[in-house]
Order: structure tokens, then C-alpha cells, then sequence
């Protein structure tokens, strides 16, 4: 029985949603083909091993347990798994696959998979440059453009910022806009800007979230995504298309739907969707992907395709929309974590063997 060991939570603006994500693969996940184990992290950055319920963490009451004992990721590579605190002595517990459901900074970003890749430890998902490259959304935008693939225009901008205006004007920049923080997910921090009086007191919010900020024309269209798992050998999931009623997918109506409906399959042609399911798939390889991620598109009101963002770590709830499309190509909830489980476990038997 192989050792997983699933870390949740973390030091990010989407800790909440983790916990979702979590609970939901601890609940699903074969626990007669795994021998499951937990570490959660808290917002203030404590790791601690978990073993209580996942209404615990749902409530995030979870790291109040009384059995909560300190631990974290050993970074050497003959111990391969975490050590344990237990008044004041520690143990090494081996592990054999971490599954990371965090997102964000910290979870997200690479921090964490560089880390997993000193210990050693496989683990679910992208690997350290792929989750950077694809964290900040200016960056992925560059490289993904140079290939030739549709962006939105856009600007990027720093600390100083006081012509940018002038600069928006000169690359003939339209509204509405988007502001957005180069490296932070589910939109938080994001403004939607139809005048540009508006503009700075946008930039403002965005600056709460990030050092870095992308200003981005809007493209008169709607959004479609695609998830996308393995490495060498993909399998690609349906495409599912966002309508909206108003506004933008913001973090409210993500996790609300409020006022938008999430259509799986997408309502497009068999023709469009070929061409948006090899768009990601260019994509995913541009960025270095692997494992699993979702890529997210436009298609404008021409029918062209326009790249929107990767992500690397998506929303893992059982009603999220990465499982939805795997679920329309008959990869069961249930089936798509033991999947990623056994995919990153032989991707490790190959890269082994080939050294």
C-alpha cells in the first residue's frame, strides 16, 4: 500500500478554497489502495500533521485538534517523506506520492514543488519552473504569444506607474480593462474597468495582492477551459464555456454562480472544439506542464482562440471544473485521483530508469 500524503491550506489569499478542494480528495480518495496521511498548513505558515475529519477542515477548525503534531517536508533526500515532532523527539515518516491541493501563493507558485523536488518525493502536478512560469501571468503571456498563439493586449507595470495611461493610448488599448495581480488566482484582486478615471484606484487593489500587475484589454468573447493530465501520454478532458450574465468571473461567482452558468460540454462547434482542445495542448507544452492543469481560453466574437491563464493547481471539489471535464471523457471523480496518483508514481519509474 503506497504512502500519500496530501498537504492542504497554506500561507495564501485562497486558503479557504484548499480546504475545499482537500476535503473533497480526502473523502474520495481509495483509502484500501492507500494508506492516506495528512499535513495541513495554516495561514500564519505552521505545518502541522493532521489526522481528525474532514468537517474539521471544512470548518477550519481542523488544526485545533488535539492531535496535531508539528511536522514538514524533509528536504533530504535519503529520508524521502516528513519528520514528525512529538515532544520533542522526531521520527521520519516515509512517503511515496505527496498530492499538494493548494493554491496560490506558496502552494501554487513553485515554492512548495521546489521543495518537493529536493526531498525527492513525487508529487501530483506540475514541477518548480512549470508552476512559476505559469503563477505569473505575465510571463506565461510572453512566451505563449512568441509562439504565435492569440493574447490579449496588455500592459505590465511595477511600482512606479504614472504614465500609464499614456503608455495604454499609445499601444492603442481599449476598454473595457482588466487589472489584475500578475501572480495570484481564483480573481482575487482583480477589477473589471470601463474608464480609465477608474484606473488607479484599480491598480491600487490589485497592489494589495502583488508587487506586479497586468493591465489587460478585455476580449469581446466568452471563456472556455480545458483540463489537461500527464505528461508524455495526455489525456485531454471535455471543453466547458462560461455565461455571463454580467460583469466577470470574479471570486463571487466562482464559487456562487450566481449569475453565470458553467456549460460542460461547451456550446461550440466539433470543429472549434478540436481546435481549442490542441490550443491547450500547445499551451500545456509551452509551459512545461505535467500532471495535471487547466488551461483557459477566449474565443472572441470572430471565433478566434485567445490565451487566457494556466492553472496548475486547479479547484478540486467535486463539482469543480477541472473533474467536470474530465468526467464528460468517463474519468470519475473517484477514478481521476487515482489516475494522477498512479501517472506521477510511473512518470518517477521512467525518469529513474533513464538516469
Amino acid at each position: 500500500m503506497k504512502n500519500v500524503l496530501i498537504i492542504f491550506g497554506g500561507k495564501s489569499n485562497e486558503y479557504g478554497v484548499s480546504l475545499k478542494s482537500a476535503s473533497a480528495v480526502i473523502d474520495n480518495i481509495d483509502k484500501e489502495k492507500y494508506n492516506l496521511m495528512m499535513i495541513g498548513i495554516t495561514q500564519e505558515g505552521k505545518w502541522l500533521r493532521f489526522n481528525g475529519t474532514t468537517d474539521e477542515i471544512r470548518n477550519n477548525t481542523w488544526f485545533n485538534n488535539k492531535d496535531c503534531k508539528e511536522a514538514f517536508i524533509s528536504p533530504c533526500r535519503s529520508h524521502k517523506g516528513f519528520i514528525e515532532i512529538d515532544n520533542f523527539e522526531t521520527k521520519i515518516i516515509k512517503v511515496d506520492v505527496v498530492f499538494p491541493i493548494l493554491h496560490g501563493k506558496f502552494g501554487e507558485d513553485g515554492t512548495l514543488q521546489g521543495l518537493l523536488e529536493l526531498s525527492g518525493i513525487p508529487f501530483v502536478g506540475c514541477k518548480t519552473l512549470s508552476s512559476a512560469i505559469c503563477m505569473d501571468k505575465a510571463i506565461a503571456h510572453n512566451i505563449v504569444s512568441e509562439a504565435g498563439i492569440n493574447v490579449a493586449k496588455s500592459v505590465t507595470i511595477f511600482e512606479e506607474y504614472e504614465n500609464v495611461v499614456n503608455i495604454i493610448k499609445e499601444k492603442n488599448m481599449k476598454t473595457p480593462l482588466y487589472i489584475k495581480p500578475a501572480k495570484s488566482g481564483s480573481s482575487i484582486g482583480i477589477t473589471r474597468v470601463s474608464n480609465l478615471s477608474d484606473l488607479y484606484e484599480a491598480i491600487e487593489k490589485a497592489f494589495i495582492h502583488d508587487n506586479k500587475i497586468v493591465i489587460e484589454e478585455a476580449i469581446d468573447g466568452f471563456e472556455v477551459g480545458c483540463a489537461v493530465l500527464g505528461k508524455s501520454d495526455l489525456i485531454v478532458g471535455g471543453v466547458d464555456e462560461i455565461e455571463l450574465s454580467r460583469g466577470f468571473f470574479d471570486f463571487n461567482e466562482k464559487y456562487t454562480l450566481e449569475t453565470s452558468k458553467i456549460h460542460a460540454p461547451a456550446r461550440i462547434s466539433d470543429t472549434k472544439l478540436e481546435e481549442v482542445k490542441k490550443t491547450a495542448i500547445k499551451i500545456y507544452k509551452l509551459l512545461s506542464c505535467e500532471g495535471m492543469a487547466r488551461v483557459d481560453m477566449f474565443i472572441d466574437k470572430n471565433g478566434d482562440i485567445f490565451f487566457n491563464e494556466v492553472n496548475t493547481i486547479p479547484g478540486f471539489t467535486g463539482s469543480s471544473r477541472y473533474p467536470k471535464m474530465m468526467d464528460l471523457i468517463g474519468l470519475s471523480y473517484i477514478k481521476l485521483i487515482d489516475k494522477l496518483i498512479e501517472v506521477t508514481l510511473v512518470n518517477e519509474l521512467v525518469e529513474t530508469l533513464s538516469v
